[in-house]
């Protein structure tokens, strides 16, 4: 592929990005929304984590960035010209099949009902897990306002694991910049940072989180994968009868559950991998935590050195808890069909959902 023909796939990718984040940006909360336009200004203008953003050029380029999704909100995505032909932006297979050999990495995935993420990576590694390929993004090309560290893309067989390592490396940074503003001693952040020593050299620290963290992004998309197959299809279709954005945070705090505490947990803690425990637990909040708020039990009875006895319990017992919630979920809606969404999000938000002691 010459200069000219990757500068437009570039260019065709940045404007999918862009046109999602003119339809969905709004979606988010203030306060994210301005913390992913302050790291995604970051990425752009290719600023190292520690660089102060002036705030007067900050508030420069959002005006600009906000004029630019006021022009595309109504624009179609556009297709993207590769090797002579125009690919559908979310025929992800078949675009990475001509990537591959150019050593580019594609990806167009949702990451929450109808909202597409794009971006485009030079291709890092290549490798099969549990039936899975995994495919692992590096230097980030192009993007959108929002750049999860990995995805679980089944559209195409075999399934797909995508791990993008420019997206852990800022999810590092903010996890330190967020504890070095506050330093909550003895809190699982405060452990991550000690066991990494972002503390003492950040730069020096970030290959190991990188690695260890995409190790664990794989394990939950893993999990999430065995969760899909148990669950079948009519998992989407359920979450899609559910009248409002709460019920869905818990059905989709369901499934992770159901995927960390299948896999991710217990390979972790049979790994002895500390530091990624530390990790799991600093990012254990919201709903997910509502859900089990007793599992945290389990993880101070490991920290302080039962080796993970309760903790084992306590996933065994959520595990076999929300296996259950998600059954009924199913049932109700295999009897009633869309007209159950109410009584599935009233199930699913109610104390009853929440795993016991």
């Amino acid at each position: 592929m010459n200069g000219g023909a990757r500068d437009r796939l570039v260019q065709a990718v940045q404007t999918n990005g862009h046109v999602a984040d003119a339809r969905h940006a709004t979606d988010m909360t203030l306060c994210t929304y301005l913390l992913q336009m302050r790291e995604f200004h970051r990425w752009e203008r290719r600023l190292p984590f520690g660089a102060a953003l002036e705030r007067v050029a900050l508030g420069a380029w959002i005006a600009e960035r906000e004029a630019l999704w006021d022009r595309l909100e109504m624009q179609d995505y556009v297709a993207l010209p590769l090797d002579g032909e125009e690919f559908d932006p979310f025929a992800v297979g078949a675009i990475n099949e001509r990537l591959r050999p150019h050593g580019l990495l594609y990806g167009a995935g949702l990451v929450g009902a109808e909202r597409p993420v794009f971006f485009l990576a030079e291709l890092q590694a290549h490798e099969w897990r549990d039936g899975l390929e995994v495919l692992s993004a590096g230097r980030e090309l192009a993007r959108g306002l929002l750049a999860p560290v990995a995805m679980l893309d089944s559209r195409d067989e075999p399934p797909t694991i995508i791990v993008r390592r420019e997206s852990l490396a800022r999810w590092c940074w903010e996890k330190f910049e967020a504890f070095s503003l506050r330093r909550p001693a003895g809190s699982p952040l405060h452990a991550v940072v000690q066991a990494y020593g972002l503390d003492r050299d950040f730069e020096a620290a970030l290959p190991r989180w990188i690695d260890e963290q995409g190790e664990a992004a794989v394990l939950h998309e893993i999990g999430e994968h065995r969760a899909g197959q148990r669950l079948g299809p009519a998992w989407a279709a359920m979450r899609l009868a559910l009248p409002t954005r709460r019920g869905d945070l818990h059905a989709r705090a369901v499934r992770d559950h159901l995927a960390d505490l299948e896999v991710t947990l217990p390979t972790l803690l049979a790994r002895e991998a500390t530091a990624s425990v530390h990790v799991w637990f600093a990012n254990f909040d919201g709903v997910r935590e509502a859900l089990f708020p007793s599992l945290r039990a389990g993880y101070a009875a490991w920290r302080r050195g039962d080796r993970g006895q309760a903790l084992r319990v306590a996933i065994e017992r959520g595990r076999a808890h929300f296996e259950r919630t998600a059954a009924v979920a199913l049932a109700l809606h295999a009897r009633e069909g869309a007209r159950a969404g109410t009584a599935i999000e009233r199930m699913l938000t109610a104390p009853g959902a929440v795993c016991p002691d």
